[in-house]
Formats: structure tokens, C-alpha cells, sequence
């Protein structure tokens, strides 16, 4: 019995992608059908990296069709990732190198930002992304000691900076810049915005899938100027289950909606702690806080990740946990943020400004 790529694109509108809740078609994964009499070739396009899932994924698909497909012969299913662009603020440049910016935000310090950023970065990477890091903590930089990198950036054209390279992933930081770890950055509002633009814009990023920007903390200004001069495709909000974090979790929250920046989700870190000698778990910092913000405000709980201090060690250390011990419980959970980062980036709306043609006017 012959099919029609009709058959099959009717078969695979009733299995679910297991990572967006949609049907294969629905989420525009279905790609090149190809039937030759009982034969069935076809390719998945994930929207989202998902290189440890591939082979899953694969075998589903087939496994799928040749039940639906009574008589089948031989079934091939390709399965890949590509990240397109998405949509950001309206009338912001976009960023040479990069089709996707994601700022990693909280209302305070001390909540475990910037681990999670590098290991949000780290974990896009492992599923087969290119990533980027942009430390825009000014006052603060820490992602040249979380991912080992030292020395300076160099310029081959005398305009732009090469990025540094840390466990696979693109680093710029104001750290590669000063003299010293304990070097102060004194500087007005003004000046630390113009060096966090400059960072941005005068690194030769190279064909990222993913920027992840470190901010500081806060609401001032170079988290306003980022939302309005820099094209953010969607924030990420950290906080601690800690009723004062949350408040002002809340606030970076509404920030972000007031200049028109897609909030993403909510990473809520420090969410429990397991005693290391009894196993004793206890919410030290509170519970339920992160899921009920998200309930308030509309949005998703991205994940909650424990007080641990092999995070911190690992952290301190040059080599954040997903590298470090990337089989780890802890590891997962990045993972799954990292994912479902990837995914709600994968369902906001694509940036097609690289497909509308050059305009040219000429006189006759």
C-alpha cells in the first residue's frame, strides 16, 4: 500500500512533541516529507537546541508512524535544531553575530544571578547551541573567575574585540579589562552604561543562537538602558523564596513589562536545603514563594534549584556544575530551565527584518 505525505503529515499531527506540548506539526518541525511507495523519509526541525534528545525524539517519531502507517516499509526520520531569531523591542538595533539575547535579572544581590546565568549558558550549550556571555555586572564582574577565563581580549581590525573562549562558550567581560580582582569599578551611572553598550556592541560575537547577559542587580540604569537600547528577546528573573527577594524580584518583573521586554520565566534558587550529614531537607528561605509570584504575575516557574555547596565550590572553582558534574541531580535541573528557556524563546515571534529586500531608488 502507497502513501501520500498527506498520511503522514495526519499522523504526526496526533504525536506530541514530549518537550512543547504541541503536536509535531502544529509546532512547524515537520520538514522535507519524502514517500516512496511504503517508504517514508522525513526531517524534524526542532526549534530549540535538544542534542541529548535527538536520538529520543527520532525513535518516537518512527515508532509513531510505522503504527499509524498500516503496511509500512522502511521509516527514516532526521532529526535537528535550528534556532532562528525572534522578535524584540521595536526600534532597537540588533546585535552583529547574534540572533538572541536573553537577560538573566534580579531585584537584589545575593540570589545567585550570575551562577545561574553561566550555568543557564553552559547548559544551552551542552544541548548543541552557540552561546555567548555578556558579564554586564559593571560594578561586579564575576563570570571570568565562574568560567576560568583570564588574560585580555585582542583586536585584529582595531575596532572590535575577539570574545574570549570558557568551556566552550563566547565571554566578554569588564573584568578582562581592569587590573587586578581587587580593582574597583568607580563610576557614575553613565559611564558603566556606556562600557556595558560597549561590551555589547565592539565584541565580533560569532553566529550566536544565544547571548546571555548578566545584569546587576537591581532596577537602575543599566538595566534601563539595556531595555532600551539593546534588543532582548525575553528575561529571565532569579530570586529566593525570601519574601524581601521576591519583593524586589517583583519589581525587576515589572520593570521589564513597563519598557515592553517578554518576561520568559522565574528561576527560583536557594529553594531548599539538604542537610549533607542527615538528609534532613528544610525551606530555610521560605516556601512556595517563587510559584506563587508566577501565579500573581502570569508567568512560568522555570525551576527551583537547592542551597548547595558543591555549587558554589564548583563555581568558585572555574568549572559551574554543569560542566563540572554534568550527570548530576543538579545538573538536570539547569538543564530543564535551559529547555524550557529555549522553548518559550522557540514559541515567541520570529524576527523577519533579514528577510524583507534592500529598497533602492534610482532616477531614470
Amino acid at each position: 500500500m502507497a502513501f501520500a505525505e498527506s498520511d503522514v503529515q495526519t499522523a504526526l499531527k496526533l504525536l506530541i512533541d514530549p518537550n512543547t506540548q504541541k503536536d509535531f506539526v502544529a509546532g512547524k518541525s515537520v520538514k522535507n516529507v519524502k514517500v516512496n511507495g511504503t517508504d517514508v523519509t522525513l526531517d524534524i526541525h526542532l526549534g530549540y537546541p535538544a542534542k541529548s534528545v535527538w536520538a529520543e525524539i527520532k525513535s518516537l517519531v518512527e515508532s509513531h508512524l510505522r503504527s499509524a502507517l498500516a503496511g509500512a516499509g522502511k521509516i527514516e526520520a532526521t532529526v535537528t535544531s535550528k534556532v532562528v531569531p525572534h522578535a524584540v523591542q521595536r526600534g532597537v538595533k540588533l546585535v552583529d553575530g547574534v540572533k538572541n539575547i536573553i537577560a538573566v535579572a534580579s531585584g537584589k544581590g545575593g540570589v545567585g544571578k550570575s551562577t545561574t546565568a553561566v550555568n543557564l549558558a553552559l547548559a544551552l550549550a551542552a544541548e548543541g547551541a552557540r552561546v555567548g556571555m555578556l558579564d554586564a555586572d559593571i560594578y561586579g564582574p564575576s563570570q571570568p573567575t565562574m568560567l576560568g577565563v583570564s588574560g585580555q581580549p585582542v583586536s585584529r581590525d582595531g575596532k572590535s574585540m575577539d570574545p574570549m573562549q570558557g568551556h566552550g562558550i563566547q565571554v566578554m567581560s569588564i573584568g578582562f579589562m581592569i587590573p587586578g580582582d581587587d580593582a574597583p569599578m568607580i563610576w557614575r551611572g553613565p559611564m558603566a552604561t556606556q562600557a556595558m553598550e560597549q561590551l555589547l556592541r565592539q565584541t565580533a560575537w560569532d553566529n550566536l543562537d544565544y547571548l546571555i547577559i548578566d545584569l546587576p542587580p537591581g532596577t537602575g540604569d543599566i538595566q534601563l538602558s539595556l531595555a532600551q537600547k539593546v534588543p532582548v528577546t525575553g528575561a529571565v528573573i532569579v530570586t529566593t523564596p525570601q519574601d524581601i527577594a521576591l519583593l524586589d524580584a517583583r519589581k525587576g518583573l515589572k520593570m521589564f513589562e513597563k519598557v515592553d521586554v517578554k518576561i520568559i520565566g522565574l528561576v527560583e534558587n536557594m529553594s531548599t536545603h539538604i542537610c549533607s550529614n542527615c538528609g534532613h531537607e528544610e525551606h530555610i528561605f521560605g516556601a512556595g514563594g517563587g510559584a506563587k509570584m508566577c501565579a500573581d504575575y502570569g508567568t512560568e516557574l522555570l525551576g527551583s534549584l537547592p542551597l548547595d555547596i558543591h555549587i558554589r565550590e564548583q563555581a568558585d572553582s572555574g568549572t559551574p556544575t554543569v560542566v563540572a558534574d554534568p550527570d548530576s541531580a543538579i545538573s538536570k535541573v539547569y538543564k530543564q530551565i535551559a529547555r524550557r528557556v529555549a522553548i518559550k524563546v522557540a514559541d515567541m515571534a520570529q524576527d523577519h527584518s533579514a528577510a524583507f529586500p534592500k529598497i533602492v531608488v534610482q532616477n531614470t
